[in-house]
């Protein structure tokens, strides 16, 4: 049978206990921090790959029909 804890001895293990879970509260408070930062620049990065490749897209469209015009003039 196990022997009965005293009231100190599980304060002080409730303590440690919270102690840890401030610990890890912080760290993952810092974690999200970063994650949203990355996504913010990712989702940036994405926009303007979006941009540009509509652009591209664009401009070899008008090229193409550039082409067609003048294979159909000569």
């Amino acid at each position: 049978m196990k022997p009965k804890t005293s009231y100190p001895e599980e304060l002080k293990s409730l303590e440690t206990k919270l102690d840890v879970l401030i610990d890890e509260y912080q760290q993952i408070k810092v974690e999200n921090v970063s994650l949203k930062t990355k996504q913010d620049t990712l989702v940036r990065e994405k926009a303007k790959l979006v941009e540009k490749t509509t652009l591209a897209r664009t401009q070899v469209e008008a090229m193409i029909n550039r082409l067609k015009d003048m294979e159909q003039n000569s």
